[in-house]
């Protein structure tokens, strides 16, 4: 008789009733560790990982924060130095003219000379003004890019899991700056 009974039993699983896992009578316990299942991936998920990616896009947006206020910052120093070059021309060219007023009656020759010489001076600390702004504006510029770049390939890695080179993400944020 135990013997018939386990035929009965495997012939019942091999052909005549449902797999097990669409069997409307096992349907209660799956739903249930579903549940279960659910409420600790979200309470892990809730509690451990995305603070820390929260925490990590903060930190990005702070730093790239940061690096904004030294650009700008870099760009003031810029404006001061453009002020400063202006006002040393201005101050060059009224000396130069009060000289070559007082010594008109002396000697043209030694105006003439006074005002090349200024000229030259005040060309010289143009041209070195003039590249210490380009000097800062690029380096500034770059920063950002590298910035900007770095938290793309960053935040790409670790919202879609893709690896990103960071002469990729360069591109990409060169892109969407002309874009």
């Amino acid at each position: 008789m135990l013997a018939q009974d386990t035929a009965i039993e495997t012939d019942a699983y091999a052909g005549g009733d449902a797999f097990p896992p669409l069997d409307p009578t096992y349907f209660a316990s799956q739903l249930f560790w579903l549940a279960i299942s659910f409420a600790v991936l979200y309470f892990l998920l809730s509690r451990f990982i995305l603070p820390r990616i929260g925490g990590a896009i903060e930190e990005r947006r702070d730093r790239i924060a940061d690096d904004l206020d030294a650009a700008s910052q870099m760009r003031d120093q810029a404006d001061e130095t453009v002020k400063a070059y202006e006002k040393s021309l201005a101050d060059a060219r009224a000396r130069a003219q009060s000289v070559a007023a007082s010594a008109k009656a002396e000697a043209d020759a030694d105006i003439a000379e006074a005002v090349r010489e200024a000229d030259a001076r005040l060309d010289a600390q143009q041209a070195e003004s003039e590249a210490r702004i380009r000097a800062a504006r690029d380096k500034a510029l770059k920063e950002v890019r590298k910035i900007a770049a770095g938290a793309a390939a960053d935040i790409t890695t670790r919202l879609a899991g893709l690896d990103v080179a960071q002469a990729d993400a360069e591109k990409a944020v060169d892109a969407a700056r002309k874009g």
